[in-house]
């Protein structure tokens, strides 16, 4: 079996998206399944194309036995839907331009959001005899009109025709949480929609072998401190405002402490507003790779995860979950709906506080004050529930079978429609 991933978002930039897709890759290979990646020059969240890369139209590339396929992308750090359709489209043109030149692959497995690169993934499946999974991490359009990103209606339009014609041309399409595939099934009964959920992986985020980097001795934290920690893109979807309105409250708990580690375009806004808050009890952090987030983690207390309070969100699982919680670490989760129910009702790991409430949030945070030994039962919680609903391994062993299984209907359907 070869299946050729096709995302604008890989590998060595860091996220949600990246970190998925490439330890879904590694292991379909470790399942030997030939496994190939056509993806953009690194440039994500900075907007800048990596140094490694500058002046380069075509890259290809070796990770981990998997060979990667890096073409050219239009960057600008602008907001404009102008730069951001440059940015798509410019992508969506040179990956098929390079994607028609491969050979014959199985599966094309295209990543989404941008909905856009449908564009490429169903040309690359009729070019390269392939079935056509589309994997949907974010439902978009929808998304894009409640955060007020899109307001065009000719292009909303236009975008939930190509999400239509996806969908229908899809082999499968794969969401990767219960609302998402929930959503897509009532709209499109007649179409394969799986759970394709993110994860862990239980052996890289082992609290009893991962170790601190000295992260707490080179800021200035006291060992017995309490730090809260929220570590990813500090942008829009976020709400940071909350977490900086919380520290406000606890300026005179010198034993409190916030770190928000990452980057994003809300970045030097949310720092200016420390400053002239003078909330000396953040720390603003440069982001770090995946090999070294564990050992950040190891030396912080909880992690706040919060998205703004927007009813798009109540779908959301935001991946840096599940690092947190197989870390031993609890959350402090400001998200409703699905990850609510699934890591503080069923896992029992964390507190959930009303998105974008900053009373909420200081009461969880009080509570771990005067309670700080919940933090360690709530942890282990965490740690045995994600081993048990989201291992990386466990996910791409049941994907693997799912492929097979209908791979077997399809072919036993074409044989009796032939008389075979």
């Amino acid at each position: 079996m070869r299946i050729l991933i096709l995302t604008q978002y890989f590998p060595p930039e860091t996220g949600a998206p990246q970190n998925r897709l490439f330890e879904l890759a590694v292991r379909l290979r470790a399942n030997g399944i030939q496994v190939e990646v056509l993806t953009a020059l690194p440039n994500y969240p900075e907007m800048k194309i990596f140094p490694a890369y500058l002046g380069k139209k075509y890259v290809k590339e070796e990770m981990s036995g998997i060979t990667v396929h890096r073409t050219t992308i239009y960057v600008a750090q602008s907001k404009s839907i102008v730069k951001r359709l440059l940015n798509y489209f410019s992508f969506v043109r040179s990956s098929w331009k390079r994607g028609k030149k491969f050979e014959k692959f199985d599966f094309v497995l295209c990543e989404s959001p941008p909905l856009f690169l449908g564009y490429t993934a169903m040309k690359l499946s009729r070019k390269l005899n392939a079935k056509l999974i589309f994997n949907v991490s974010d439902l978009w359009p929808e998304s894009a009109v409640k955060l007020g990103i899109v307001t065009n209606k000719f292009l909303l339009k236009m975008a939930y025709r190509l999400e239509a014609k996806i969908y229908r041309r899809s082999f499968l399409i794969t969401g990767q949480t219960q609302g998402i595939v929930s959503d897509i099934k009532k709209r499109f009964p007649e179409k394969d929609v799986y759970w394709l959920p993110n994860g862990v992986d239980l052996k890289r985020y082992d609290p009893t072998t991962v170790k601190g980097c000295g992260f707490r001795q080179k800021n200035g934290i006291a060992p017995d401190d309490l730090v809260f920690f929220y570590g990813g893109i500090i942008g829009h979807a976020q709400g940071l405002e909350v977490i900086l309105s919380a520290a406000e409250k606890f300026l005179n708990e010198k034993k409190v402490h916030f770190v928000i580690m990452g980057s994003g375009p809300l970045k030097n806004e949310l720092k200016a507003i420390a400053e002239r808050k003078a909330l000396h009890n953040v720390l603003f952090a440069d982001p770090v790779g995946r090999t070294e987030i564990g050992s950040i983690i190891s030396e912080m207390d909880a992690s706040i995860i919060p998205l703004k309070k927007i009813d798009l969100f109540t779908g959301a699982i935001p991946s840096k979950i599940f690092e947190v919680l197989a870390m031993e670490k609890p959350i402090l989760l400001g998200v409703d709906g699905e990850a609510r129910s699934l890591f503080i009702d069923q896992g029992n790991s964390g507190w959930f506080f009303e998105p974008e409430n900053t009373e909420e949030l200081c009461k969880c945070i009080r509570e771990i004050v005067i309670n700080p030994e919940l933090l360690r039962t709530k942890g282990q919680n965490g740690r045995n529930f994600v081993a048990q609903k989201f291992n990386r391994d466990k996910i791409a062993q049941a994907f693997i079978e799912e492929l097979h299984k209908l791979t077997k209907d399809v072919n036993s359907t074409t044989h009796k429609q032939n008389g075979i």
